[in-house]
């Protein structure tokens, strides 16, 4: 499942389209669909099951962690998530190449 492909006419090749997300939206949309979490360590974790319980954001990590986060646009998360800052991936998530592609070629405008 790769990004969408564009063919040009006047060269014939293919190029990717942009992916694009709104720059503040709520984080639970953001997480819910990235299914991506960057801890403060700087490790990108994969999420597996991710519920919204009134202000804040309950998920759990392919790694087995439980996180209890607040629900805010503007938070550590948010700003690393559109800023694609992370150090590296979690080796025990083991986040697969494609999706780390996929997220750093995504846009939040």
């Amino acid at each position: 499942m790769g990004l969408p492909v564009e063919k040009t006419e006047l060269t014939g090749v293919k190029k990717q389209k942009k992916r694009y997300f709104r720059k503040h939206e709520d984080l639970y949309e953001v997480l819910q669909k990235i299914k991506l979490w960057p801890s403060r360590s700087g490790t990108l974790h994969g999420i597996r099951t991710i519920t919204r319980k009134g202000a804040f954001i309950e998920f759990v990590t392919h790694c087995g962690n439980k996180v209890r986060i607040k629900n805010s646009k503007t938070s550590r998360v948010s700003r690393w998530l559109r800023n694609k800052w992370y150090v590296r991936a979690c080796s025990q998530c083991k986040v697969p190449g494609w999706k780390l592609e996929k997220f750093s070629s995504t846009s939040f405008q």
